[in-house]
């Protein structure tokens, strides 16, 4: 099976600042693929070279068997990749629905084909009760799910998930974990997030990718990676293992 998404050799420099340092790996289609590390390790930056926000200066990416290093953002979205933000990013003065219009208009240019396809999503994503709200009045977990919904209104094959249960209870943390896996299960999307909550990682992700320093220190299944002591040392600590 050809990977759905590869990155070879990719680096991406700030002036003197190396955030990406010749970082390689590949997902496989219907993967659910983590990216962890401390703050600070490049992994937002990688999410951002991957979407078309910044160009590489080393290294390749390809998705879906073409080259997509020196893509736009909105060309890389319309190629079939969506993603989310860690600081979420809605139309505050738009309803919920709208908000998630917006994305299915990409590929349905037709205002009651791209509303159906909006409740759709909406539906899975449990705020279907919630669409006529303005996206501004919404909890951090509801926010939190419009930002998976307005990424998932795009059609990707490839979404980008970025820290989208940071600062959530357990239990919503929880409820977003079954949302992703039933999403993954039954529609066969490829999912790569970043995400500092371990318990998510390890419900979800088949593998995992650790950057320290913008470079990668360790890759495997989570159950290889928590043990890796590099990955203990800088990011995890020894009490990950008790």
């Amino acid at each position: 099976m050809t990977a759905l998404l590869s990155v070879d050799a990719v680096s991406k420099r700030f002036r003197g600042l190396v955030a990406v340092d010749r970082v390689s790996f590949s997902i496989m289609p219907g993967e659910i693929y983590a990216v962890i590390g401390p703050n600070g390790a490049g992994k937002t930056t990688l999410f951002n070279v991957i979407a078309g926000v910044f160009q590489p200066d080393d290294g390749t990416i390809a998705f879906n068997g073409s080259r997509i290093d020196g893509e736009t953002p909105d060309g890389v979205c319309r190629r079939g990749i969506g993603r989310t933000f860690q600081i979420v990013r809605p139309f505050p003065g738009l309803s919920v629905e709208d908000n998630v219009i917006v994305g299915a208009l990409l590929h349905r240019p037709d205002v009651a084909a791209a509303r159906r396809h909006a409740h759709e999503i909406l539906s899975r994503l449990d705020l279907f009760p919630k669409r006529s709200h303005l996206a501004s009045t919404l909890t951090l977990p509801d926010r939190k799910r419009l930002e998976v919904a307005r990424a998932l209104a795009t059609d990707p094959k490839l979404l980008l998930l970025d820290e989208v249960m940071a600062g959530l209870r357990p239990s919503e943390t929880d409820r977003i974990v079954a949302i992703l896996t039933e999403l993954n299960r039954e529609t066969g999307l490829t999912i790569l997030l970043i995400e500092h909550v371990m318990r998510a990682v390890m419900a979800l992700a088949s593998r995992v990718l650790v950057l320290h320093h913008g470079a990668k220190i360790a890759e495997g299944t989570p159950a290889q990676v928590v043990r890796e002591p590099a990955v203990i040392e800088s990011y995890l600590g020894a009490e990950v293992l008790e």
